[in-house]
């Protein structure tokens, strides 16, 4: 009987581990992939409208966050202004009218699974975040 309340008593504290890691909202998610993604870059510089943005393939949407663009050493985020209008199943679709990508451009969502419109969306302006050099030891 004592095993049985033991082997009860741990499956018990499993399963409310297991909610508390469920809770995590997906926008926390959203945050801590960005996080990842920024590890070892630092922000510099102001805020940009715009960027150029040549490569679409470049264009990584953060859902519940916004959208970040790798151009090498510099990456640029553009969070949404209303993160919860970029679920994992949308598509943006940009209406660029250059080669710049600004967050004035017109940008809707589209589900990935049926291609229906699912909202619009709109961006701050572009955050820079270049890679920080490691010091050379010596």
């Amino acid at each position: 009987m004592k095993k049985f309340l033991a082997v009860t008593a741990a499956a018990a504290l499993l399963a409310v581990g297991a909610t508390a890691a469920q809770a995590e909202t997906r926008q926390e998610r959203g945050e801590a992939r960005l996080a990842e993604m920024l590890d070892g870059f630092q922000t510099t510089g102001e805020s940009l409208n715009c960027i150029s943005a040549m490569r679409s393939n470049r264009i990584e949407v953060i859902p519940y966050v916004g959208i970040v663009y790798d151009d090498g050493d510099t990456i640029y985020v553009a969070r949404a202004t209303r993160p919860e209008m970029l679920r994992d199943s949308d598509v943006p679709v940009f209406e660029r009218f250059s080669s710049q990508l600004c967050n004035s451009d017109v940008m809707r969502t589209v589900d990935r699974h049926n291609t229906s419109f699912t909202g619009v969306l709109f961006l701050e302006d572009f955050v820079p975040y270049t890679r920080v050099e490691e010091a050379q030891g010596g």
